[in-house]
């Protein structure tokens, strides 16, 4: 009986597993290009609370490595080479996962810096083409007028 797990490693084994599926499902869904700066927001929101709900689950995952050393001492080793095993697997996938994740949020702040940069150059840039839409529409000097033809010039 020793080398039996106990109940709750085997509960905290399935919620483990079934979240890094979860986590995985969400963090593989394409990355597609995303022109608008709120939806950008939204989903940055939602990888910072999946990084919340990694570290939430971590005291889990602490608890099922304490449990497989304490029941590798115990069990037999083909017993506790299995379990070995299986926590390696999970904690492959978790380093993986977390990694993934850290590596999206920073794709898309910097992505979301460009696009907000790329905003602001646009709205500068219409701005600037309404000024110069303006002084082309204006009324041309008339040819003897030297002074106001100067004027224009510099203005051009």
């Amino acid at each position: 009986f020793d080398s039996l797990p106990p109940a709750h490693y085997k509960e905290t084994m399935n919620t483990i597993l079934v979240w890094i599926q979860q986590s995985e499902t969400k963090l593989s869904m394409p990355q597609v290009a995303i022109t608008e700066y709120e939806i950008m927001e939204q989903r940055l929101r939602e990888f910072k609370a999946l990084q919340s709900s990694l570290q939430e689950q971590q005291k889990g995952l602490n608890y099922l490595s304490t449990t497989v050393e304490d029941l590798s001492r115990k069990a037999p080793a083909e017993v506790s080479q299995s379990y070995r095993s299986e926590i390696e697997v999970i904690l492959g996938r978790w380093k993986k996962l977390s990694a993934q994740l850290v590596e999206h949020c920073q794709k898309l702040e910097e992505r979301m810096t460009k696009l907000q940069r790329f905003q602001n150059d646009t709205k500068t840039l219409k701005k600037w083409m309404a000024e110069v839409d303006v002084f082309l529409k204006e009324e041309w000097p008339a040819l003897g007028d030297s002074e106001a033809l100067e004027k224009q010039l510099e203005q051009c």
